[in-house]
């Protein structure tokens, strides 16, 4: 099973977001996961091969990054046009300096954007965390996304320091996730 995770990031914090999302894809037996920077190029082909696709993207002004947003717009020649991604597998992550800072209209914007694509999207099946007295910042999903990885990190810490190990640990069981359910549909 090959998934593909396509991202882009300013700062190095998404990155470091789709490096535990590669993890997770790692857990599981037969799963292998490739990273794709935007910034770096795209292998058209090795999409076109994959049985799943990741989006990743840090939020910007509440929107994806315009290199990712570079990256859609380039995919319709080369892979909207003739469908080439339908029924692949598709889920999101966004990361940005504020708790909120608007990232679901970025994870919107991914779901959309695999729709039209004829892909199907996967969220979290996560309930959210640190949403009680008893609940800690340590909870996984802890800033209580459903359709994707949300994750969070202040602008004076560098990426060896945040996202922390919560949103990290989130971002590893999208991974696996996906990876679950790409094995669920490959033939027997």
């Amino acid at each position: 099973m090959l998934i593909s995770i396509v991202h882009d990031s300013g700062y190095g914090h998404t990155a470091r977001v789709a490096k535990a999302v590669a993890e997770g894809v790692g857990q599981v037996h037969g799963a292998e996961a490739k990273l794709f920077a935007v910034a770096d190029g795209v292998d058209w082909p090795t999409l076109e091969a994959s049985d799943a696709i990741i989006f990743g993207s840090p939020t910007y002004n509440g929107m994806i990054s315009a290199r990712l947003k570079q990256f859609f717009e380039d995919s319709t020649k080369a892979a909207w046009s003739e469908l080439k991604w339908r029924d692949k597998i598709a889920a999101g992550f966004t990361n940005s300096g504020a708790q909120h800072g608007d990232k679901l209209n970025s994870l919107v914007s991914m779901a959309l954007f695999a729709a039209q694509h004829g892909m199907i999207w996967v969220g979290l099946d996560l309930m959210p965390g640190n949403n009680s007295s008893t609940a800690s910042p340590d909870d996984l999903n802890r800033l209580g996304s459903w359709l994707g990885v949300m994750t969070h990190a202040n602008v004076d810490q560098a990426p060896d320091v945040a996202p922390p190990a919560s949103d990290l640990t989130t971002a590893q069981y999208l991974g696996r996730r996906v990876a679950t359910i790409v094995g669920r549909f490959q033939p027997a």
